[in-house]
Order: structure tokens, then sequence, then C-alpha cells
């Protein structure tokens, strides 16, 4: 029996069965989706990083060049460093102190434990430069010619490159960098249609 001011119990179990089935089908979608945006989040702040290392190039009249640097706790830094000695931004100048830093290293807040350079499980992506190849080197996610340093001319040129951020489950995020105009692109995988877009 039903009072006149409420529900009763059973409509109340309905209520609450409907309401569950609703959220247990959704959830997995929200968390895909989401695992989407982190991946995106992170690709955004790269492509900041990689903007601001352009402009303090053609500020300073310097090749700049910038470092990302993974913890082994799995923490993402990043630093850039000026061409002291004219041969444009290399690792062996950085580790002998020729080429010297711009300042203190900087943690990215978007790059972490579930989001990172590298590339998900499974088949190989295709290459967004050459989509009838397949990515080879899928341990190499920074890649800039040889290097793993994003460098910066003073005319505002850069090394041309890719990094890969993944959630290291379904999601593949390219941050593609230009050489002749250093502009920086964003690209998204789709595993489904195995293109970029």
């Amino acid at each position: 029996m039903r009072d006149s001011r409420g529900f009763s119990l059973l409509e109340m179990v309905v209520v609450l069965a409907i309401f569950t089935s609703v959220v247990t089908l959704a959830i997995p979608n929200l968390i895909r989706q989401s695992a989407g945006q982190r991946v995106r989040l992170a690709a955004a702040e790269t492509v900041a990083v990689l903007r601001m290392a352009r402009a303090n190039a053609t500020r300073l009249n310097v090749k700049v060049g910038v470092k990302f640097i993974i913890t082994d706790d799995q923490v993402a830094y990043y630093r850039m460093y000026q061409d002291i000695d004219g041969d444009g931004v290399r690792s062996k100048d950085i580790l002998a102190g020729i080429d010297t830093p711009l300042g203190a290293p900087r943690r990215m807040a978007h790059l972490g434990h579930r989001v990172g350079f590298g590339f998900p499980p499974g088949k190989p992506p295709r290459d967004p430069g050459n989509p009838k190849r397949r990515l080879d080197r899928l341990n190499d996610p920074i890649r800039f010619n040889r290097s793993d340093i994003a460098s910066f001319g003073p005319m505002g040129t850069s090394t041309p490159g890719s990094l890969y951020l993944t959630d290291h489950r379904d999601h593949l995020v390219a941050v593609r960098l230009l050489g002749l105009t250093g502009r920086v692109r964003t690209l998204i995988y789709d595993r489904k249609t195995e293109s970029w877009r």
C-alpha cells in the first residue's frame, strides 16, 4: 500500500535496479573517455612546452633544446638547454656541462603513472608520415632524428620529430614537430580504422 506522500518499497527497488543497470553500463565507457582525455591533456601540455622552447630560442637568439626526463617512479619532467658551443643542443654537451640549462627541471602535470611516453600494447600503429608502413622501434617514443632532444633555432625552425603519448592501454596521440616552420601538430590514432586524425 502506498502513502499519498511518497513511493512504495517496490517502486524504490525498481528505480534503484534501473539506476544500477544504467551506471554499470556507463562506467566502462566513462573510463575509456576519461583515459582518452588524460592522454589529450598530456599532449596539449607537451605542445605548450615545445612552443615555449621555440619562443625562448627566438627571444634569446640562440638554439634551445628541450629534453623530457622520466624518473624510475614514472614522474615526468622537462628541462630546456641553450647551445653554447654552436653545434646545437646535444646530450653529450649537456652531460659535459657545455650546453647550459635555462632554469630548473619542471614537472609535467599530466604525465605520470597513467599516461606517459610510449605505445599501447598490441599491433604496432601506422606511421603518421607514411600510413602504408607500421611504426618500428616501439621502445623509442621520443624521436627527433637520432636524438631525444627537440631543438629550435633562433629563426623559429626546429628539428623534425615526434613524441608518442599513451595511456598504456588503448589511446595513442602523436605530437609532431615540423622542421622548417617549427609548427607543432597533434594527431590522434584510431585503432579501429588504423588511421591518424
